[in-house]
């Protein structure tokens, strides 16, 4: 049964970097995002993705929660709902699914004369290091306290609806922070994109796995004091 919750996780990962980024490159959102003269590729890509995340979560959710993100699932571990075996496991598998959809990604545009790139992340024009940096941070926090919330035990207002929060609150999430870093909130979702474009994004990849991961600890540190669970025991 566990070896189905991991190879769920690879699958949903690799859709939804397929998916979304490769929604990101047909709109040429990877160079363009930066010019809010395109506010039309900021708004299919943030889409792109969330509805990414819907999708799976009502097809792979029973089956591995559907986290598809190592920042979620270092959430989740950190609120004690899962073990430290399964964590590493789950992120291990969600690296491996992103890199399957990045490399089918980067067939596609290799064989194609007006796409470019795997749609990975870097550094938006006019922002440093330190400033896509915080705003992984902020935007991860706030993406896993949703993810937290919604999926909680005793939050009986989203039950049945939480994949679909999830997913819209990821659409937020990208429409704030695409001008910033093109909003990564997922470390898998940054490495295979980079590990195949190379250069910058490859360079600044270390943002793109720092910045989830102290966003979704802090997420995990602030649900954990408003859990409703802890006094539901």
């Amino acid at each position: 049964m566990r070896m189905k919750k991991y190879l769920a996780e690879m699958i949903g990962t690799m859709v939804l970097v397929l998916m979304g980024c490769g929604v990101a490159v047909s709109l040429n959102c990877s160079s363009d995002c930066a010019d809010t003269a395109n506010a039309g590729t900021v708004i299919g890509t943030a889409f792109a993705f969330g509805l990414s995340v819907v999708a799976m979560a009502y097809t792979i959710g029973g089956i591995s929660g559907c986290h598809i993100n190592p920042a979620i699932t270092l959430g989740v571990f950190l609120s004690k709902r899962m073990s430290g075996r399964d964590a590493g496991m789950y992120m291990l598998f969600q690296v491996i699914g992103a890199l399957i959809g990045s490399f089918l990604l980067w067939l596609l545009t290799s064989n194609t004369e007006s796409l470019t790139g795997t749609g990975a992340n870097d550094l938006q024009s006019g922002v440093t290091a330190v400033g896509g940096l915080l705003a992984e941070v902020f935007f991860t926090f706030v993406f896993v306290l949703v993810v937290l919330g919604t999926t909680a035990r005793t939050n009986g207002a989203t039950s049945g609806f939480a994949g679909l929060a999830i997913g819209l609150s990821l659409v937020l999430v990208h429409l704030v922070c695409i001008r910033y870093t093109g909003t990564s909130v997922n470390p898998a979702r940054s490495i295979g994109p980079a590990l195949f474009q190379g250069g910058s994004a490859l360079a600044n990849l270390w943002i793109f796995i720092v910045g989830p991961f102290v966003g979704a600890a802090l997420a995990a540190m602030v649900w954990r004091a408003i859990d409703p669970d802890k006094d539901a025991s």
